[in-house]
């Protein structure tokens, strides 16, 4: 993760940025943002990250730098924080689960494990 959130929140820092200005309509940021994922992804691969672990350490980050937004949620719904992490971490678990060869629990508590330990 050490690896995975600099880099990460450096890019994705980018790509809001011309969100923001106007540079970028949403298609164009989800467009770019999914791209973004899939060069993450591959360079940890290049780096001999096995690829559900890849996977794993991509949502993770995800998770971690939308913290912000996900409290954002949480207060606009009035729902505890972690019901609302809990659900995303489920959903990023679901698509792991579906596109690797990882069971659904596995991939919840990496992900639980890894953003416990970058939460703020």
């Amino acid at each position: 993760m050490e690896l995975v959130l600099p880099r990460l929140a450096r890019r994705l820092h980018k790509q809001l940025q011309r969100y923001h200005s106007g540079e970028l309509d949403h298609h164009s940021f989800s467009r770019n943002f999914e791209s973004l994922l899939q060069r993450q992804y591959a360079w940890l691969s290049k780096q001999g990250v096995p690829q559900a672990e890849a996977a794993i350490a991509i949502h993770a980050g995800v998770l971690i730098l939308s913290s912000p937004g996900l409290r954002a949620e949480a207060e606009q719904l009035g729902l505890p924080l972690e019901v609302i992490e809990y659900r995303a971490v489920c959903q990023a678990a679901d698509d792991i689960a579906r596109n690797y060869a990882v069971a659904k629990t596995r991939a919840i508590r990496q992900i639980t494990a890894i953003v416990a330990q970058y939460a703020e």
